[in-house]
């Protein structure tokens, strides 16, 4: 016998005027009663009457035992009410994110969920819905909000699909019954569940983004099984596989890797062979740090007198060289010399230019850079430089970023300022490798020359919320865009910045600044919605502290 309920269903998509409506069912009387006069609405009567039934008519099930275990403990203290109206807030369950005078709040989210999961907090179990949710459709939220969620949320992802990416996701998620440290801290080494299970049945019937987060996480406790896993099924993996895989290395990598690594250095893919690569020329130990190195010595050597750098570049890519990562053809449109150049500069041990110069990165950044026939061309300089600063970032040197940066920027008279030497190459990636406190000096001191045209990419270096001076500076800057008669728009990314990073200190600032701005213009709106925003900022943290 047909079911009505899809009877009815097809009836609907086709149209009662090219399928009939079903005829009245015996054992449902009403059915009978149904005027059908007009199809259209005798349909919406018959299914109305066939909801009802199918609600009404279901029969209990037998009592069976529990189909899952209850949810594990979680032993982490629950968020203070305050902080946790807030958390509905940002997620949008509870009205008040909208006001005109705030920021759109749901930007803050990202410092909420950081600063909870420092604070060794767990959200009440009525908001992890809300919250898996939010990381689901924002993936830069999930590192965090996974590790908030906990325990309750890994054993919701295992029975909601639309979750699973919970169990996709790396990050020290806390254990049953684990407790923060005193005084609200996280537990400073809080392992990460099913990193590493005996059967690694996620490395072997996992979705590859799953297999990703297994190896990743197992690379962070245990390397070395991290590799030995890797290599069981390194030969049957797709390239594209292979090359992800590689990048998961990076955690925990160390001169045990670099028989694996070189062997990949003779992998078919080319862009696995340019990886591998990459993370040898990090251990500076390496066979291949020493041939790029070596490779290195003959393209720069200090000429006779001691004041200049003489370069040769290299003058074919050899085969050596390509099973090394050096592509042979430059896929940037520079020459191909000045390509191989850079790629075997950039590759190279920084510790090895002092080691045969006996100069100090200062030292050798203030020589003057010629072609090996000729010490009075300066061509080469910028390619030098380029490649130096990329080996800094590659390597992690703070010495050499230090050199390549400059120092600080210092203020000049008004009169000379326009003319201030601006750093060359890629200041923020040179930065990044500074400590924080150093990072937002620097810029602090950039923007007070500069202005703030030009650092939105070196705010974007800096660790957040910014420091105190640091967000004085900002401050002082805006104040003097807004004098110039400049737009706001036209500081849009900065200001979209200052939201979410200025020191909440300085609300009374920009509060000052919003009541001297001429009212109903679009800096006294501005300032206005800034100040909002920081005073915002400055309960949630404070509900956070207690």
């Amino acid at each position: 016998m047909p079911d009505p309920w899809e009877s009815l269903h097809t009836t609907a998509l086709l149209g009662t005027d090219r399928r009939p409506l079903p005829a009245a069912d015996p054992a449902v009387p009403a059915t009978g009663a149904v005027d059908r006069s007009d199809p259209a609405t005798a349909l919406l009567e018959l299914a109305a009457l066939e909801t009802v039934r199918r609600r009404a008519g279901a029969l209990p099930c037998a009592a069976t035992a529990a189909i899952a275990p209850p949810a594990p403990a979680d032993g982490r203290p629950e968020l203070p009410a305050p902080a946790a109206r807030r958390l509905s807030l940002l997620l949008g369950t509870r009205p008040g994110g909208g006001s005109a005078v705030l920021a759109n709040v749901a930007e803050l989210l990202p410092q909420w969920l950081g600063t909870a999961r420092a604070r060794g907090f767990r959200p009440p179990a009525a908001l992890v819905p809300s919250l898996l949710d939010a990381a689901r459709a924002r993936s830069e939220l999930r590192s965090d909000a996974v590790v908030l969620a906990g325990p309750l949320g890994r054993w919701l992802a295992e029975r909601n699909p639309d979750w699973r990416f919970v169990l996709r996701t790396t990050g020290e998620v806390p254990t049953t019954g684990e407790a923060p440290a005193a005084g609200g801290a996280p537990t400073p080494d809080a392992p990460a569940p099913r990193a590493a299970d005996g059967d690694h049945h996620l490395w072997h019937e996992g979705l590859f983004a799953e297999r990703v987060t297994h190896l990743t996480v197992l690379r962070r406790t245990d390397p070395a099984a991290g590799l030995a896993l890797l290599q069981s099924t390194w030969p049957t993996e797709r390239a594209e596989d292979r090359l992800l895989f590689l990048d998961a290395l990076q955690e925990g990598l160390s001169a045990a890797d670099e028989p694996f690594l070189e062997a990949a250095l003779g992998d078919r893919s080319k862009n696995v062979r340019a990886t591998a690569a990459e993370l040898l020329s990090t251990l500076p130990g390496s066979a291949l740090a020493r041939r790029m190195a070596e490779r290195a010595r003959a393209a720069v050597r200090l000429s006779d007198r001691g004041t200049h750098l003489l370069v040769t570049p290299p003058a074919e890519c050899d085969a050596a060289m390509q099973r090394d990562g050096i592509a042979p053809k430059s896929p940037t449109g520079r020459g191909e010399r000045a390509w191989w150049f850079g790629e075997v500069i950039a590759a190279s041990p920084l510790s090895g230019w002092s080691g045969a110069t006996g100069l100090t990165p200062d030292q050798l950044l203030a020589l003057r850079v010629g072609d090996s026939l000729d010490e009075t061309d300066g061509s080469w300089s910028d390619d030098l430089r380029e490649a130096w600063a990329r080996a800094a970032v590659r390597q992690q040197d703070a010495g050499w970023a230090r050199a390549l940066l400059g120092p600080a920027p210092a203020p000049a008279p008004e009169q000379r300022r326009a003319r201030a030497p601006r750093p060359t190459g890629a200041p923020a990636k040179l930065l990044a490798v500074l400590p924080a406190e150093e990072r937002a000096a620097w810029t602090a001191a950039f923007i007070e020359v500069h202005g703030l045209g030009e650092a939105f990419q070196l705010l974007g270096a800096c660790a957040t919320p910014w420091t105190p001076p640091l967000s004085t500076a900002v401050v002082a800057a805006l104040a003097r865009a807004a004098a110039s008669g400049a737009y706001p728009w036209s500081h849009s990314g900065v200001l979209g910045m200052t939201e979410r990073a200025l020191a909440p200190e300085t609300a009374a600032a920009v509060e000052e600044l919003a009541a001297e701005s001429t009212p109903a213009t679009a800096w006294a709106e501005t300032f206005a919605r800034l100040a909002g925003t920081l005073r915002f900022r400055e309960a949630m943290l404070a509900e956070l502290a207690a």
